[in-house]
């Protein structure tokens, strides 16, 4: 039986899958290589199938700048290269935003010859691309992920990408986190923060009262980066100018962290999953409102010494995580503890630093309960949502029955037309009701997907993605009968583009990135007992509109366009047929295709136009056959 839990639900296992590879030691490798052979560029590497793409610290990006700290809409700010991934904005939804400063940046590596000829290799010829970056080329790393996740959505391409960033800012707007979780990436996405280190933490200020004090700061820490430091970088950090920042950046990270998670207003918000590190270890959170808050807890245990050094310690913390993923360390302060998760979250407090003695022990320890117990609900409501499939098991078999009954009915509608022509029909109008039932339940299972209460990998999951498919090739020749026979299409337009739920084109994805096994691409012996085209009559009544169109369309030009159009789902129609990908219902004596091949015939007798409408002698045998 299939397990409900997911294989990288939480991300302590990220962590746990991270430290115990050698992932983050050559990933910082990358990142150190970078900043000191590679300045305001990238460097390139590979190992075997896995290419490894690390951003230089040292950026011209001045994150201080007022213009530069403006969030702009990275549809419109990237000129499409984001399309797939922004199109989920727009309607009420807040857009989604990101730092204008990095996104230019981000714009400048992407549009050279250099850079896209780098993506393009890597896209052909590696399985797997680790994209790193320290400091600011965290963030252009985090968006060259971002670029890259959107390519392979869009071409269905088999490359797995990873992005572990290093002391990274953040980047974008609520819209911009819930977005990259509704994707499903968010697992694709590691940042690793230092303790004291404030530039992960600089964004929850506003940056106006420190602008010089910040670009002070980075010329520090970029010149020993690419360790260039120089006397007279090193004289202008005053205690006066680094103190400022400090005390600017903590009271306003604890606004942030008092704040309620989901009505809080800050402008940037954390995404993807977050590793703190400690001389003591590290935390591997995933839930907004928990980093947050360890953020801050975290910063406020720093100095105004601790916080400019943190920022250049990378090296040191890597080597501690793997250290302490190595040793078997007892729990010789929590043994008094009867609970084995008190014991998982006090040994996490620890990795953090915040000892059980400290004011805020019982503020963090309540932020990592709430974490942790996020991540058990979605593991219970995968299976709760197991628990309600299996209920409308029923009403399933129930809507096959009709469909049987249908296909096998004298009138020889066939199961879509006799739906669409239903009047009073008992058996129709109870089917109508299990349609409305069923797309609720479905779109409820989307909704808490979106919102993170199912575990991260549910979409993947070979029961849901197989009951979603066979619900969409079910029920949605029912959505069009309805959408059509309701007329819908002469107030909005046609189904596919204008009318189709938005939860059969997710469907299609899943279906799209599921495992292929063999044996589905062989030949079929008989007809499908479901249409394999979900949209087929939706093609079908518009190939309907667009001859009925033609027959009072005086311009030439125009017809000649319809005529295309036709002739184009004529030949995909065909096609489907000849593969056996149709339902017998397609073939049906009334059925809609059948009259939209006579309409279609007798226009082009009266119209005397020399068109292929010459059918495979298969096909005419078919609808002999079902008349």
């Amino acid at each position: 039986m299939e397990p409900e839990t997911s294989k990288f639900e939480s991300s302590e296992m990220l962590a746990t899958y991270l430290a115990s590879t050698p992932l983050l030691d050559e990933s910082w490798r990358m990142c150190s290589h970078a900043n000191t052979a590679a300045p305001l560029s990238f460097a390139v590497d590979r190992v075997g199938k896995v290419a490894y793409l690390a951003f230089s610290g040292v950026q011209m990006v001045d994150c201080s700048e007022e213009n530069c700290r403006t969030l702009v809409e990275l549809g419109s700010g990237a000129n499409g290269i984001f399309d797939g991934f922004c199109d989920r904005g727009g309607g009420d939804q807040e857009p989604i935003m990101v730092h204008g400063g990095l996104l230019q940046a981000f714009l400048c590596f992407f549009h050279t010859k250099n850079f896209q000829n780098k993506m393009h290799e890597i896209m052909n010829e590696c399985k797997s691309v680790v994209v790193t970056g320290h400091s600011l080329g965290g963030a252009l790393a985090s968006l060259t992920a971002l670029c890259l996740l959107s390519s392979i959505k869009a071409t269905s391409a088999s490359v797995h990408v990873l992005c572990i960033t290093y002391g990274s800012p953040m980047l974008g707007n609520k819209a911009f986190s819930q977005a990259i979780q509704q994707e499903r990436w968010a697992g694709n996405f590691c940042h690793v923060a230092g303790q004291y280190d404030i530039v992960p933490r600089m964004l929850f200020a506003p940056a106006t009262p420190i602008m010089q004090e910040l670009s002070i700061l980075f010329a520090f820490w970029q010149s020993c980066m690419s360790c260039t430091a120089t006397p007279s970088v090193v004289s202008q950090l005053s205690y006066a100018s680094i103190a400022a920042v400090f005390d600017t950046v903590l009271p306003c990270a604890e606004r942030r962290a008092m704040e309620d998670g989901e009505t809080g207003r800050g402008l940037f918000w954390p995404f993807g999953s977050y590793m703190l590190c400690t001389a003591e270890g590290a935390i591997c959170l995933d839930n907004r409102e928990a980093i947050v808050k360890l953020l801050y807890l975290m910063l406020a245990k720093g100095s105004v010494d601790s916080y400019v050094a943190d920022h250049l310690k990378y090296e040191y913390y890597v080597s501690r995580v793997c250290w302490h993923f190595l040793q078997r360390r007892s729990l010789t302060d929590v043994c008094s503890s009867e609970s084995s998760n008190d014991a998982g979250i006090a040994l996490a407090l620890r990795s953090s630093g915040i000892g059980f003695q400290e004011a805020v022990y019982g503020t963090a320890k309540n932020c990592l309960a709430m974490a942790r117990q996020s991540g058990c609900r979605r593991t219970i409501q995968n299976a709760k949502m197991a628990v309600s499939l299996r209920k409308f098991a029923h009403i399933r078999v129930q809507i096959e029955w009709y469909k049987a009954f249908c296909d096998g009915s004298d009138d020889q509608l066939g199961y879509y037309d006799s739906f669409k022509l239903r009047s009073t029909s008992m058996k129709g109008n109870r089917v109508n009701i299990y349609r409305i039932r069923i797309g609720i339940f479905w779109d409820k299972l989307i909704d808490m997907m979106e919102t993170n209460q199912l575990t991260h990998d549910f979409h993947e999951l070979a029961k849901y993605v197989n009951a979603s498919h066979s619900y969409t090739l079910l029920v949605e020749p029912l959505e069009i009968a309805e959408y059509y026979k309701t007329c819908m299409h002469k107030k909005k337009g046609h189904y596919i583009e204008h009318g189709r739920e938005r939860r059969f084109k997710i469907f299609d994805k899943w279906w799209r990135d599921r495992k292929v096994g063999d044996e589905e691409g062989n030949p079929r012996s008989r007809f499908a007992s479901l249409t394999q085209d979900s949209c087929f009559w939706a093609r079908v009544e518009e190939a309907r509109d667009c001859v009925h169109l033609i027959t009072g369309e005086m311009d030439s030009g125009k017809q000649a366009f319809l005529s295309s159009k036709i002739e184009k789902f004529e030949q995909y129609a065909i096609r489907m047929i000849e593969r056996k990908e149709v339902s017998v219902d397609v073939l049906a004596k009334y059925s809609s295709y059948n009259l939209f091949r006579d309409e279609w015939n007798e226009l082009k007798s009266r119209m005397q136009v020399v068109l292929p409408s010459r059918l495979p002698v298969s096909q005419d045998r078919m609808v002999q056959k079902f008349s």
